[in-house]
């Protein structure tokens, strides 16, 4: 094969390539018509996983439980 054949099987690819990146980009703008449920998605997907993680608020509680712990042991040290 030639060099100039091989440069148009490359360029051939490269433009399939591109098309279906296209492709794949349209088809997922009409999966999820507004970022809402782009972001439910992802928050599903990571809540299946496990990897979402505790939310704000359990991290909230968390913390204020921590501190109303060490605040009351300071008092019991008086």
């Amino acid at each position: 094969m030639s060099r100039w054949a091989a440069a148009r099987v490359v360029e051939a690819d490269l433009l399939a390539l591109r098309a279906a990146a296209e492709r794949a980009g349209t088809a997922l703008a009409r999966l999820f018509s507004t970022a809402d449920h782009v972001e439910a998605a992802i928050f599903d997907a990571r809540r299946r996983r496990g990897t979402g993680g505790p939310g704000r608020r359990t991290r909230r509680l968390l913390w204020s439980a921590l501190c109303s712990l060490a605040l009351g042991l300071a008092f019991l040290m008086l």
